[in-house]
């Protein structure tokens, strides 16, 4: 029946196409749905107790901080940084999950939830349709929630995290992506850029001698590589 959430990510491989749809900064940008004036300024979540940074903002990034770094290390020269630092909400970060997938569900037919801001679809279409649906779920998303995501497609979920990264990496792709739609010529240089990826599913679900954490690169087809 449609929509429909689907227990198992590992359901939708292998059929039509899958999407990938990834909440950036998921955290800063759940407060920032509550504090608009959080918007363009450099922002951390920390964790409990206020110890360590467990989110950054694109602005918080570009300033050099590291994932991870204790708040007292930050906490002296904020003020010169223009750098705002918010304690962790997770009610408020799990009610906006709850949100984004509900919007999904009303974007897609099945809906695989994979984190707190992640989620696989099931897509079918031509190439250009499929952008025009990616661009369509970046926009709603962003008109109802406030919530800016990346959206990656691929026929696998390797390829459709991999869309999601180059989409998230690749500003003049406006944030979406289409792996069949990257021609060949420009696709080793895309695989070349990005970093290792983390591939949902189960062990089994993946092809023989790779694991759920997949340092290896894919080829044009999908299939992991030494």
């Amino acid at each position: 029946m449609y929509p429909q959430r689907v227990a198992d990510p590992t359901a939708l491989e292998g059929r039509d196409f899958i999407g990938l749809i990834d909440v950036n900064s998921f955290y800063v940008s759940a407060e920032r749905v509550f504090d608009p004036k959080l918007r363009d300024r450099p922002v951390v979540v920390l964790s409990n107790n206020d110890g360590c940074c467990v989110a950054l903002s694109r602005e918080a990034k570009a300033l050099g901080i590291p994932m991870g770094e204790p708040w007292f290390k930050l906490a002296a020269s904020a003020e010169r940084l223009n750098l705002v630092a918010k304690s962790s909400n997770y009610e408020l970060y799990g009610q906006m999950s709850d949100r984004f997938i509900s919007v999904l569900q009303d974007c897609a037919p099945e809906v695989a939830q994979y984190s707190i801001d992640e989620a696989f679809v099931k897509v079918r279409g031509t190439m250009s349709e499929l952008l025009s649906w990616a661009k369509m779920v970046k926009d709603r998303l962003w008109k109802h929630l406030g919530l800016p995501v990346c959206v990656g497609i691929g026929r696998t979920k390797v390829l459709a995290k991999l869309s999601n990264r180059a989409a998230k990496k690749l500003d003049h792709l406006g944030g979406v992506c289409v792996w069949e739609s990257v021609p060949e010529r420009h696709r080793e240089q895309l695989l070349s850029t990005l970093p290792s990826m983390r591939c949902g599913g189960s062990p089994a679900a993946w092809p023989s001698g790779s694991t759920q954490w997949a340092s290896r690169r894919s080829n044009s087809s999908g299939m992991l590589t030494r």
